[in-house]
């Protein structure tokens, strides 16, 4: 049975329809500026269907007949589509421009991700060290390297390893009074000194000096054998007060034979009382020893003698200062200085003029210890010295 008419003009326009729509995708591939994503490219493609059917049906209705044989086969090859676009130069994106640059700031390099053209990553980097400027842990080992104390010499058999010896004073031979000057330097006035102690007491001008005011009270103490001599720590709260000036004692200690002379006479032992002010100045009340009657306080630190040199003892009594004192309180006084190392002049001297007793057993037991330690005598050098009336 013969096609109707109308059924043959409705095939004819929807292949002309179909004809259109394949051009029209091959044309706006040809146009592309830049390749996109195969999602995007779906989405293009779905666009233009719709719009490529509205365009050719009015076409296909307008001409009323389907496109020729001739008009396809003159349509470009895909190739040489796309060599064609390759040659044609690309248009730049301006957000394209935009992301290089940020990427440059952030030390970034292009995007590789090319699913994600438009996503910038970002490697931070830390900065190179100068050349000349270490590590920070070469840094640290080098300052750890410094704070290391040097490592001790290896031992060498047969060798002797090296001994410092520290200067130490005493009372004879190269160690004596002659040569403690010699042994440091800051024992230089020793020698050098012109206002040294102790000195022959004699020649003293009668005046009426003030009586020095003796505050001493009971309190604690503690002996040490120095290496020099018996030394005696005392606790606070005993002081003089003399020529308007108040002096805390803090210890006393004993030569024999005495250091001091009166009229050239030496005395089987003296004792130092050792008193410091405020500011740090020096006053020195000597009390001469002569052989007589036991001297309870100098028994009762016998009683406490350390048995090893540079040991302190703690004594569980107390003791008087005043029992020490002669009854009798005038005085000679001179400016002097210590009469040991570094012999530091600027001292305030007072020697009782009256001696107090002290048994031969109790001299005894300090020669043990001390056959003698006492400094020859010093040259006046025309000192000036007063003596109570």
């Amino acid at each position: 049975m013969p096609a109707h008419p109308f059924t043959l003009l409705r095939a004819a326009l929807c292949c002309a329809g179909l004809v259109a729509l394949h051009a029209a995708g091959h044309a706006s591939e040809t146009h592309e500026p830049e390749a996109k994503p195969a999602a995007a490219k779906k989405l293009d493609k779905a666009e233009a269907k719709p719009e490529a059917k509205a365009d050719a049906k009015p076409e296909a209705k307008a001409e009323g007949k389907p496109e020729t044989k001739a008009e396809a086969k003159a349509e470009p090859k895909p190739e040489a589509r796309a060599e064609a676009s390759r040659k044609r130069p690309a248009t730049i994106d301006p957000m394209d421009k935009l992301r290089e640059r940020l990427a440059e700031k952030l030390g970034a390099s292009k995007p590789v991700d090319k699913e994600n053209p438009n996503l910038v990553r970002v490697a931070a980097h830390a900065p190179e060290p100068a050349a000349h400027e270490p590590q920070p842990a070469a840094r640290l080992a080098a300052a750890y390297r410094q704070s290391k104390p040097a490592a001790a010499p290896a031992f060498v058999a047969g060798s002797q390893p090296e001994v410092i010896h520290i200067p130490h004073w005493g009372y004879a031979g190269q160690d004596g009074p002659d040569g403690w000057a010699s042994l440091r330097p800051e024992f230089a006035t020793c020698s050098s000194g012109t206002r040294q102690s102790p000195i022959d007491i004699r020649d003293g001008i009668k005046v009426q000096l003030d009586p020095v005011q003796f505050d001493y009270k009971p309190s604690g103490f503690r002996v040490i054998d120095n290496g020099h001599t018996v030394q005696v720590n005392v606790g606070s709260g005993n002081s003089i007060e003399v020529l308007g000036r108040r002096y805390d004692l803090v210890q006393f200690h004993f030569h024999r034979p005495s250091e001091e002379r009166v009229n050239g006479k030496q005395f089987d032992m003296v004792v130092h009382l050792v008193h410091k002010d405020i500011d740090g100045r020096l006053a020195v009340v000597a009390v001469l020893l002569d052989r007589g009657a036991a001297q309870p306080l100098i028994q009762a630190v016998w009683n406490n003698l350390p048995l090893e040199k540079g040991d302190e003892v703690a004594a569980r009594g107390a003791i008087d200062m005043n029992a020490l004192l002669p009854a009798d309180r005038s005085y000679y006084t001179y400016m002097g200085s210590l009469t040991t190392p570094p012999c530091s002049e600027g001292v305030l001297w007072m020697v009782m003029k009256n001696p107090v007793p002290i048994s031969a057993d109790q001299i005894g037991i300090f020669a043990r210890l001390y056959p003698m330690n006492a400094r020859p005598i010093q040259s006046a050098s025309g000192r000036l010295i007063k003596e109570s009336n």
